[in-house]
Protein backbone atom coordinates (compact mmCIF):
# COMPACT_ATOMS: atom_id res chain seq x y z
CA UNK A 1 0.00 0.00 0.00
CA UNK A 2 1.35 2.86 -0.95
CA UNK A 3 1.70 6.37 1.53
CA UNK A 4 -0.83 8.14 -0.87
CA UNK A 5 -3.31 5.03 -0.09
CA UNK A 6 -2.50 5.47 4.09
CA UNK A 7 -3.55 8.99 3.82
CA UNK A 8 -6.93 9.46 1.86
CA UNK A 9 -8.02 7.33 5.15
CA UNK A 10 -6.58 9.55 7.53
CA UNK A 11 -8.09 12.47 5.93
CA UNK A 12 -11.69 10.72 5.61
CA UNK A 13 -11.06 9.97 9.96
CA UNK A 14 -9.90 13.42 10.62
CA UNK A 15 -13.17 15.12 8.12
CA UNK A 16 -15.40 12.65 10.09
CA UNK A 17 -13.69 13.36 13.97
CA UNK A 18 -14.64 17.21 12.97
CA UNK A 19 -18.29 17.13 11.30
CA UNK A 20 -18.97 14.86 14.67
CA UNK A 21 -17.92 16.93 17.04
CA UNK A 22 -19.47 20.50 15.39
CA UNK A 23 -22.96 18.05 15.20
CA UNK A 24 -22.28 17.33 18.83
CA UNK A 25 -24.01 19.61 21.41
CA UNK A 26 -21.87 21.97 23.14
CA UNK A 27 -20.82 21.65 26.71
CA UNK A 28 -21.14 23.89 29.43
CA UNK A 29 -17.20 25.09 28.32
CA UNK A 30 -18.21 25.59 25.17
CA UNK A 31 -20.94 27.54 25.61
CA UNK A 32 -19.21 29.37 28.30
CA UNK A 33 -16.55 30.57 25.63
CA UNK A 34 -19.10 31.53 23.37
CA UNK A 35 -20.40 33.53 26.46
CA UNK A 36 -17.04 35.13 26.75
CA UNK A 37 -17.23 36.26 23.85
CA UNK A 38 -20.48 37.70 23.52
CA UNK A 39 -20.41 39.07 27.36
CA UNK A 40 -17.70 41.38 25.63
CA UNK A 41 -19.53 42.40 23.12
CA UNK A 42 -22.85 42.94 24.96
CA UNK A 43 -21.87 43.43 27.77
CA UNK A 44 -18.77 45.59 28.72
CA UNK A 45 -20.06 48.81 27.72
CA UNK A 46 -21.60 49.07 31.62
CA UNK A 47 -20.31 45.65 33.07
CA UNK A 48 -16.95 44.28 33.78
CA UNK A 49 -16.41 40.87 36.05
CA UNK A 50 -13.97 42.54 38.67
CA UNK A 51 -14.93 45.99 39.57
CA UNK A 52 -18.09 48.12 39.31
CA UNK A 53 -18.20 50.16 36.12
CA UNK A 54 -21.62 51.91 34.88
CA UNK A 55 -23.09 48.95 35.93
CA UNK A 56 -22.18 46.21 38.69
CA UNK A 57 -19.45 43.93 38.49
CA UNK A 58 -20.68 40.65 37.66
CA UNK A 59 -17.97 38.39 38.60
CA UNK A 60 -19.83 35.82 41.14
CA UNK A 61 -23.12 37.17 39.69
CA UNK A 62 -25.22 33.82 40.38
CA UNK A 63 -26.96 33.19 43.48
CA UNK A 64 -26.52 36.65 44.43
CA UNK A 65 -29.34 39.21 45.14
CA UNK A 66 -29.96 41.76 42.82
CA UNK A 67 -29.27 45.35 44.01
CA UNK A 68 -26.51 43.96 46.48
CA UNK A 69 -23.88 45.69 44.92
CA UNK A 70 -22.98 48.90 46.05
CA UNK A 71 -25.72 51.97 44.77
CA UNK A 72 -26.64 52.33 41.28
CA UNK A 73 -29.15 54.35 39.43
CA UNK A 74 -31.55 51.03 39.58
CA UNK A 75 -30.44 49.29 42.71
CA UNK A 76 -33.71 50.08 44.57
CA UNK A 77 -36.21 48.77 42.14
CA UNK A 78 -33.37 45.75 41.64
CA UNK A 79 -33.42 45.27 45.69
CA UNK A 80 -37.56 45.54 45.72
CA UNK A 81 -37.85 42.79 42.98
CA UNK A 82 -36.97 40.37 45.19
CA UNK A 83 -34.58 38.87 42.74
CA UNK A 84 -31.71 36.02 43.31
CA UNK A 85 -29.81 35.78 40.41
CA UNK A 86 -29.86 32.19 39.04
CA UNK A 87 -30.09 30.34 35.50
CA UNK A 88 -34.15 31.28 34.71
CA UNK A 89 -34.03 34.94 36.16
CA UNK A 90 -30.92 35.65 33.75
CA UNK A 91 -32.23 34.75 30.97
CA UNK A 92 -35.80 36.95 31.59
CA UNK A 93 -33.44 39.80 32.83
CA UNK A 94 -31.82 39.47 29.73
CA UNK A 95 -35.03 39.16 27.68
CA UNK A 96 -37.38 41.23 29.97
CA UNK A 97 -35.41 43.71 32.56
CA UNK A 98 -36.64 44.45 36.05
CA UNK A 99 -39.85 46.28 35.81
CA UNK A 100 -38.93 50.27 36.63
CA UNK A 101 -35.29 50.26 35.70
CA UNK A 102 -34.56 52.52 33.00
CA UNK A 103 -32.08 50.65 31.34
CA UNK A 104 -32.41 50.35 27.82
CA UNK A 105 -31.17 46.22 26.75
CA UNK A 106 -32.77 43.68 25.32
CA UNK A 107 -30.93 40.40 23.98
CA UNK A 108 -33.21 38.39 22.11
CA UNK A 109 -30.75 35.83 21.01
CA UNK A 110 -31.30 32.79 23.27
CA UNK A 111 -28.77 30.51 22.11
CA UNK A 112 -26.66 34.06 23.08
CA UNK A 113 -27.96 34.71 25.98
CA UNK A 114 -27.64 31.35 26.87
CA UNK A 115 -23.92 31.41 26.40
CA UNK A 116 -23.78 34.72 28.42
CA UNK A 117 -25.35 32.86 31.36
CA UNK A 118 -23.00 29.74 30.85
CA UNK A 119 -20.01 32.12 31.18
CA UNK A 120 -20.98 34.16 34.08
CA UNK A 121 -22.24 31.15 36.44
CA UNK A 122 -18.04 30.02 35.83
CA UNK A 123 -17.19 33.47 36.85
CA UNK A 124 -18.52 32.55 40.38
CA UNK A 125 -16.33 29.16 40.68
Amino acid sequence: MSSRTKIIPAIALTSAVLLAALAAPSDERGDAVAGRTAFEKRCTGRHALDHDNCGPRLTGLVARKAGAISPFPNSEAAKKSGVVWDQAVLDKWLTDLIPETDIAFRLDNPVERAAIIAFLQLTGK
